[in-house]
């Protein structure tokens, strides 16, 4: 698979079909790969969407079973991986794109939103992570344990202590809402949202719907929708839709 490289950072990434870019964003937390698609999310948007766009994406940048490596930006976590991403998209010579993002690629999405509004088109935010009141340290305890350790072995330059300062700035700290953006910026967003709610400790339903009441050009899937092929298979033709209506009219 190719690699796109600037400056430390290596970010390994592929894309398949054609037609207006839709940028994905896998499942699977810090530890989100191409792989993932296959695995941690209810179908692979890669495959499904090939014949309606130019689906793109990647490993997350120091995922431990994926290609792609950075610096461990501390002060800047959510930041550092949008960097990531609209790298990646200006490398392939993209200015306006679509985003669809599984689990972490919600909060990412609501930051790529906020980095860059004139260029997102539309995003569709399927199971999104959110702040979830009930288990407040859930995402720190999960990567301290899943992501950080694998991390410090393949680099040894990188300490658990480094990881603890990431994790607590990228999550403890703002452990609210969507983690990166306040509800006064999602009431600002013009810019169309679908959102496919779930309803698990890291995907919880009353963020998700948060997000959808305040985002004032939003509309919601079918929920629950992971429980049947049937109902899979329909917020899959929902999605489709929805990012073919916003998809600019090529002149």
């Amino acid at each position: 698979m190719p690699i796109y490289e600037r400056g430390p950072v290596r970010i390994q990434y592929e894309e398949v079909g054609s037609g207006f870019p839709l940028l994905i964003i896998p499942g699977g937390g810090l530890n989100s790969t191409l792989s993932s698609l296959q695995t941690s999310v209810p179908f692979n948007p890669m495959e499904t969407y090939k014949d309606d766009f130019r689906c793109i994406s990647a490993d997350l940048r120091n995922a431990a079973a994926g290609r792609s490596s950075g610096p461990l930006e501390i002060d800047r976590p959510w930041d550092a991986y949008s960097d990531d991403h609209l790298g990646l998209m200006n490398h392939l010579g993209i200015r306006e794109f679509l985003v669809m993002g599984f689990c972490i690629g919600g909060p990412m999405i609501h930051n790529l939103l906020r980095l860059a509004p004139d260029r997102v088109v539309a995003a569709a935010l399927m199971q999104p992570s959110g702040f979830n009141p009930a288990y407040p340290d859930l995402f720190y305890q999960n990567n301290i344990k899943g992501w950080g350790p694998p991390l410090c072995e393949k680099r040894p330059e990188v300490t658990m202590e480094m990881v603890h300062d990431f994790l607590t700035n990228m999550y403890t700290d703002r452990a609210d809402f969507v983690f990166t953006a306040t509800r006064d910026f999602v009431r600002s967003v013009q810019t169309p949202l679908l959102i496919a709610p779930d309803d698990v400790p890291a995907h919880p339903y009353d963020a998700a719907m948060e997000v959808a009441n305040l985002a004032p050009n939003s509309e919601v899937t079918i929920y629950p929708w992971k429980d049947s092929q049937a109902h899979i298979d329909e917020v899959v033709d929902h999605a489709r839709r929805f990012l073919k209506k916003h998809e600019p009219v090529r002149r």
